[in-house]
């Protein structure tokens, strides 16, 4: 296996809540599931350590880091400049075929909506945001938005949400297909950075980072 699938493949491990955060890395047992030996585990412990999501103990191991509520505040406020700057780089650059797509996704996250699906929902609304910063086409914004969306993906695509805010979370996502139909990149912006400080509040409230 590859060092690139290996740091993957760890990446998704940890950021899916299959370790969860402040648990011990099982390295062993990693080891066996990815038949890999230790060597190519521990240089992808050493590039996630790197990007927050693990905690190198040692000679004692490492462990799934854990979201304080400043990481959380600090952490959306890049996600809030990465992905407004995505939208204003994806309206003049989309391509049609793009553009169906975030559609579809927005039409099927809506039937999740109405049969209040909400880890279904999530996965659209996920799509969603990650196929805008795609079609930014800016291979370095997309890396820095890879490794700090990483780090707070369960708290973002995970935290439970109020009637209220679910219906508001709705409209803000018609209006973000609105504005890159109509290729308003700056209203786009607007809209984006709107609602993700909208969902750090969400996340912040739901008490799902680990206090301070």
């Amino acid at each position: 296996m590859m060092h690139d699938e290996v740091v993957s493949r760890l990446r998704h491990v940890l950021t899916e809540g299959e370790i969860p955060p402040g648990a011990r890395i099982p390295e062993r047992e990693l080891c066996a599931s990815f038949a890999i030996s230790r060597t190519p585990l521990r240089e992808a412990l050493k590039v996630l350590a790197a990007e927050g999501l693990v905690v190198l103990l040692p000679n004692r191991g490492s462990r799934a880091a854990k979201l304080t509520q400043k990481d959380v505040k600090e952490l959306f406020e890049v996600c809030e400049a990465l992905e407004a700057a995505a939208g204003e780089l994806a309206c003049p650059r989309i391509s049609d075929e793009q553009l169906r797509e975030i559609a579809d996704l927005q039409a099927n996250m809506v039937e999740h909506y109405r049969a209040q699906d909400l880890l279904s929902y999530y996965r659209c609304n996920r799509l969603i945001h990650e196929a805008i910063v795609r079609a930014a086409d800016n291979a370095v914004l997309a890396g820095f938005y890879e490794s700090i969306a990483a780090r707070i993906r369960r708290a973002r695509f995970i935290t439970p949400m109020s009637p209220e805010h679910w219906a508001l979370a709705i409209q803000e996502h018609e209006g973000i297909l609105n504005a890159l139909q109509r290729r308003d990149a700056r209203g786009l912006a607007h809209i984006l950075h709107t609602h993700l400080r909208r969902k750090r509040e969400e996340v912040v409230q739901a008490g799902f980072a680990e206090g301070e």
